[in-house]
């Protein structure tokens, strides 16, 4: 069976099945991973994807940490089974810094590998995997006053894995802002942010500089009624169906009048993969599952405008 480990996908918890409905080759679940027979593809319920794992016999402890040292020096354990003797290869590997980041921050430039025990003296690992965060984890120092609900964490997240942020001067819309953690980190970047809602903004938020908020149906602007305005930035965690996401974030990237965008799509019940597919294949984009996401993924598109 180890022969046939192409790739490998760890499922977030109690998400296992969106990612499966993914996946062909699938030739075994330890947990939350998913070994199969077939190349990496970029499963968008993947919350760390393992391209080209190696299968290794193991000796000892010792000969474990030694095989992976000589791939590289950050790694990252997966532990499914024999937890004990997984952690003392860990143990044995030069430490990795676990601690919560600051918001912003950089990625490190490292690359940083996963490596789990199949049995006793059997070891997958990867040095190319497509989450820079310990087994897609990311851990941030919280802030426990400013922002009026815990949804900030996701865009925490998801700027930095685009390794950018809104800048001083620039214009976002938020759709779907209330109570206004998304409107909330952005004020943090120094960026303007008009929030879109037809519940408003908590007080706390509302008040800060370069926010402002307009109660309507969100679905209602069109990119027309800015068409003389500057628009860097759009974002969205508004609670729909992706169907009705999907067509009006459509007219927005068609229009060219923005060039960056971030929203989350938002699922009640089982996963649509197909409509997942669709904001995947609009050019420029992609579809992943956060750590801080729920029953949902986030939806990335950053560059130009089109026109």
């Amino acid at each position: 069976m180890t022969r046939e480990i192409q790739s490998a996908y760890l499922a977030a918890e109690g998400l296992l099945d969106p990612l499966l409905q993914e996946l062909e080759g699938t030739t075994g679940v330890h947990n939350q991973l998913v070994l199969s027979s077939q190349p990496a593809k970029n499963a968008h319920w993947a919350q760390n994807i393992w391209r080209n794992p190696q299968v290794f016999h193991i000796d000892s402890i010792s000969d474990a940490a030694k095989q992976l040292k000589a791939l590289q020096r950050n790694w990252c354990l997966y532990s499914h089974t024999l937890h004990r003797r997984a952690k003392l290869i860990r143990d044995k590997l030069p430490p990795v810094n676990s601690k919560p980041m600051r918001f912003p921050s950089l990625l490190s430039a490292s690359p940083l590998g996963s490596f789990t025990l199949l049995d006793e003296n059997t070891l997958l690992a990867s040095t190319d995997c497509s989450s820079p965060f310990p087994n897609g984890e990311a851990h941030f120092v919280e802030d426990k006053n400013g922002p009026p609900n815990r949804a900030y964490l996701k865009l925490y997240e998801a700027l930095t894995l685009t390794g950018t942020t809104p800048q001083p001067g620039e214009f976002c819309i938020d759709v779907g802002g209330s109570p206004g953690g998304w409107a909330w980190v952005i004020h943090q970047c120094d960026a303007e942010v008009l929030s879109i809602d037809r519940s408003p903004l908590s007080p706390s938020v509302a008040e800060l500089k370069g926010v402002s908020f307009q109660k309507r149906d969100a679905f209602t602007l069109l990119p027309e009624e800015l068409e003389n305005r500057r628009i860097d930035w759009i974002f969205s965690d508004i609670i729909c169906y992706p169907e009705k996401l999907y067509d009006w974030i459509l007219k927005w990237v068609e229009s060219g009048v923005c060039k960056n965008f971030i929203c989350t799509i938002k699922f009640k019940g089982e996963p649509d993969l197909a409509i997942a597919d669709k904001f995947a294949a609009i050019p420029g984009s992609h579809v992943r599952h956060l750590f801080h996401n729920k029953n949902e993924l986030t939806w990335f598109k950053l560059g130009d405008p089109a026109a």
